[in-house]
């Protein structure tokens, strides 16, 4: 007969890892204790891939909450016309708010533009609003078409909010928005999906990166790879995830996102998973990238700096 813990009838067996969720979910709420290294210069990242549904703003979104809830300061661009980060971060994104669709046309700043995320104080998000659906047919005509995200994103006007991280969440395709938002970055961080069509376009998308870096942005490189909606009782999710890991080595996050119906739920209400549910293992890998990265990014720096 299975011992039972007193009091509550759950088997000893079972307590351990409720207790260890119940423990870490105490973490995300009161992170004070704990604290990530800051970058020894701001990070801007571009989180892309041109395949829809892999998990690219909810990483965005979950990564830049995770590393705002140890301190960090965390810029969100919101560079896609269905503007879901905006949702995800409760911030206002209809109407005539100020957005990154006004930055972009060169009328306001990215100060002007931002607003404070209702789930942390160091988590700020430009929203972006339909008007950004028709952006791209006005980028064609403009000067310097494929850098105005680049030229409102200088040193001087992002330290009017002095943040740590800047993530930019693109749209799922391969047009001027994102070709703007891989000019912006330093970083490109890609979701990848742990299914058959995950490495689907990849090719094209590395492709990309790689005429943008030899043309117009010569410092971006492919940092990070982080493997999304692992279903780890397929075999087909442990193949993809060899492979991905095979081809890309170090650069992909030891930590697994896993398939979870909370991660999914979230938006729903206006939330990361980190503010929905810090109990869930979706928080919990969401908050373990986000530590792999502050890490992985500091270590990365002071390298370089010995050489």
């Amino acid at each position: 007969m299975t011992e039972q813990k007193p009091g509550d009838g759950t088997p000893f067996s079972d307590w351990t890892p409720i207790a260890d969720a119940a423990a870490r979910a105490t973490q995300v709420l009161h992170p004070q204790e704990l604290s990530l290294p800051k970058p020894p210069h701001r990070r801007v990242i571009t989180v892309a891939n041109q395949k829809g549904g892999v998990g690219k703003t909810t990483s965005t979104v979950n990564l830049a909450a995770a590393l705002a809830l140890h301190g960090l300061k965390v810029l969100v661009i919101d560079l896609d016309p269905q503007g879901n980060a905006s949702t995800a971060l409760g911030v206002e994104h209809r109407g005539e708010v100020p957005s990154i669709y006004d930055v972009l046309l060169g009328e306001i700043s990215v100060k002007e533009a931002a607003a404070v995320s209702d789930q942390s104080p160091n988590l700020w998000c430009v929203p972006a609003t339909i008007d950004l659906a028709g952006a791209e047919v006005e980028l064609v005509t403009m000067v310097a078409r494929e850098s105005r995200l680049k030229t409102a994103l200088t040193e001087e006007a992002l330290d009017e909010l002095s943040p740590d991280y800047v993530f930019i969440d693109c749209p799922p395709s391969l047009g001027l928005l994102t070709v703007n938002a891989l000019v912006a970055a330093e970083e490109v961080l890609i979701p990848i999906q742990c299914e058959y069509y995950a490495l689907e376009g990849l090719g094209q998308l590395l492709n990309n990166i790689e005429l943008v870096r030899g043309h117009l942005n010569t410092s971006l490189e492919v940092s990070t790879i982080v493997l999304t909606m692992y279903d780890g009782r397929t075999k087909l999710a442990d193949q993809v995830t060899k492979d991905v890991r095979d081809y890309f080595g170090d650069t992909v996050l030891s930590t697994v996102i896993p398939r979870s119906v909370k991660v999914s739920e979230a938006p729903g209400y206006g939330q990361t998973v980190l503010a929905y549910d810090p109990g869930s293992r979706g928080a919990m890998s969401y908050l373990d990238a986000a530590k792999e990265i502050a890490v992985q990014g500091g270590s990365a720096d002071e390298q370089e700096a010995g050489e």
